[in-house]
């Protein structure tokens, strides 16, 4: 099995054409940015948000304790370590970021060709993060996730890989300011004090708002240079 599976995830796949990506990113546009589409979708951009801190707070010498995703799609990633210090500060600044980057390796990965394996190497990640999930929804998301990309990968043909994994990179690539966005705008109605540009205003002095710009200006040059790589010939 485990020699099928790299078979698959090691074999070509013909990128879909110019205006088939251009309709999947319309497409992927809609659902991201329509209120039901991103309650829905957000909860794989928290997944990879948390896994975002906890792979850079490993990184940066952190113990990591683990990660918690909620039913109201927010998560937390618990790591031990010194509260202040460049260690810190890498590992808050992580999260919003970490959609635009998977979504820019990912646009890289289907230009060469290789869409069932970018869907496996997310299996793979989805089997590293259960280890580090400390509560019982967080273990139903990443396994119906995880799950889910699995037998897609196994059964489905090579065509309908393409396709899914041009809209799962549309997504993070579009959710990323999205989420940007939202957080901004909860902050405006005074809620979210705790979040990550706040932990970050605290112990670097730069005010939080200039951390939600820093974010929102990275996303949107994620989103255009990886927008360019999927719709390049």
């Amino acid at each position: 099995m485990l020699r099928d599976i790299w078979v698959r995830a090691t074999t070509v796949q013909q990128p879909l054409p110019t205006t088939s990506v251009a309709l999947v990113g319309l497409i992927a546009l809609a659902v991201v940015w329509s209120p039901p589409g991103y309650r829905l979708v957000r909860h794989v951009i928290t997944l990879v948000h948390e896994a975002g801190h906890a792979l850079v707070a490993k990184l940066s010498g952190r113990k990591l304790r683990g990660i918690q995703l909620h039913k109201d799609t927010s998560g937390l990633t618990l790591s031990k370590g010194r509260p202040s210090g460049p260690g810190m500060v890498a590992t808050l600044a992580a999260g919003y970021p970490a959609p635009s980057v998977l979504g820019l390796l990912g646009a890289v990965v289907l230009g060469q060709g290789y869409a069932a394996g970018l869907l496996w190497t997310m299996v793979l990640a989805c089997v590293v993060v259960l280890l580090l999930i400390r509560n019982l929804y967080g273990l139903w998301v990443v396994l119906a996730t995880g799950v889910a990309v699995a037998a897609l990968s196994w059964w489905a043909s090579a065509a309908v890989l393409v396709w899914v994994a041009t809209a799962l990179v549309w997504a993070m690539l579009l959710a990323a300011p999205r989420s940007v966005v939202e957080l901004q705008v909860q902050r405006r109605r005074g809620q979210g004090r705790g979040s990550d540009v706040d932990q970050l205003a605290r112990l670097t002095r730069v005010p939080a708002a200039l951390w939600v710009g820093v974010f929102f200006v990275l996303g949107l040059a994620a989103l255009v240079g990886g927008g360019w790589l999927l719709l390049a010939p």
